[in-house]
């Protein structure tokens, strides 16, 4: 994984722990789990990363909402 790609990722999941007021290690596994990081952040980091910090993490929460995953 390409470091930039490596630091958003740790950025995504950093800031939705806050958001969620969870551990970040309790997010990282969730979004491992259900595939989020693998299968969406990590292809998407191109047009992801330009977007603002709000707009990622409610994109990033809605996403896990849709694929059920419980948080």
């Amino acid at each position: 994984m390409d470091f930039n790609i490596l630091k958003f990722t740790i950025f995504c999941v950093n800031n939705v722990a806050s958001y969620l007021n969870k551990s970040a290690k309790e997010v990282y596994h969730a979004m491992q789990d259900a595939g989020v990081i693998d299968d969406y952040i990590v292809p998407c980091y191109d047009v992801l990363h330009s977007f603002s910090k709000e707009y990622i993490v409610d994109d990033l929460v809605s996403l896990m909402r849709q694929k059920g995953v419980q948080i």
